[in-house]
């Protein structure tokens, strides 16, 4: 398949571009019923620039993860564009695929599930540059120490297991690990959620300065509205697979029009109230 381009003067400040983008998933059904069909997303749009965040927001089910894993390209969207710079990534086969992968990474929820628990962390880390037969195994031993001291780890760690490092440790070798082929783009679902408070803050404040040190564009798909407003320039609210309302990030949290933004809002509000209380009770 052709690789899909814009023309050069139509990509200025766009990081990535996702037009109209519809998935839908398909079951097969008992013999006695009707095949099924369910639209995870529907038309969906959105733009980043370079070196900003945008949050996807919205409910368990709204679709945000399925979204995240089509603009990665780890499932294939029905119809729709996603412009990576100026390749459109949608209908890439997997041979074409190969070669924007170091363009547009991905990190995961639960970093324990998206490793190698009998490999090291330098295995870890040493894995994608491998892949993308980068250097011989001294530059990547070098590379893969420069990418611990990044995130805030010890080189000395190197041959640690990886099932001896901590939630948080696990999740700086995961977002090293993204790092590790310089990827423009990187794709955040839910990335925080598993972590306590203080380990969250810790990894927001990391990928906020990898973000000014390497211009890094972010997709962060998050329900945690707090945390929405520290690192997001702008947010788009989901809703049954849909973008109800998109906009700045002050705009939408100070403002929100739709029901589901606003429902959000309400139960992060409750929230914040009721950790202030308990920490006054604390005192």
């Amino acid at each position: 398949m052709a690789v899909a381009r814009q023309p050069e003067g139509s990509k200025a400040a766009v990081g990535l571009r996702v037009c109209r983008l519809s998935k839908r998933y398909r079951s097969a059904g008992k013999f006695w019923s009707r095949r099924r069909e369910l639209l995870a997303t529907t038309e969906v749009s959105l733009e980043i620039a370079p070196g900003k965040t945008l949050a996807l927001v919205g409910s368990s089910g709204s679709g945000k993860s399925t979204l995240a894993r089509c603009v990665t390209r780890l499932e294939r969207p029905d119809e729709g564009e996603i412009w990576l710079g100026n390749i459109d990534i949608a209908q890439l086969e997997s041979r074409d695929l190969r070669l924007i992968r170091t363009n547009i990474q991905m990190i995961f929820q639960d970093p324990v599930t998206a490793m190698n628990p009998r490999m090291s962390a330098f295995e870890v880390l040493e894995e994608p540059l491998r892949i993308q037969r980068r250097g011989t195994r001294h530059e990547r031993k070098e590379r893969v120490a420069q990418l611990m001291t990044e995130v805030g780890l010890s080189p000395d760690w190197l041959y640690r297991p990886i099932t001896q490092f901590s939630g948080g440790q696990k999740q700086r070798i995961a977002v090293a690990r993204t790092l590790a082929i310089e990827p423009k783009c990187l794709v955040l679902d839910e990335a925080l959620s598993g972590l306590d408070l203080a380990t969250q803050s810790q990894i927001a404040d990391l990928l906020l300065e990898l973000q000014a040190a390497h211009s890094l564009t972010y997709l962060l798909s998050s329900h945690d509205l707090t945390l929405v407003a520290r690192m997001a320039n702008s947010i788009a609210g989901m809703a049954a697979g849909r973008i109800v309302e998109q906009g700045p990030t002050n705009e939408i949290l100070s403002h929100p029009t739709q029901p589901e933004t606003l429902a959000l809002v309400a139960s992060t509000e409750r929230l914040q109230a009721a950790l202030s209380i308990a920490r006054g009770a604390g005192a």
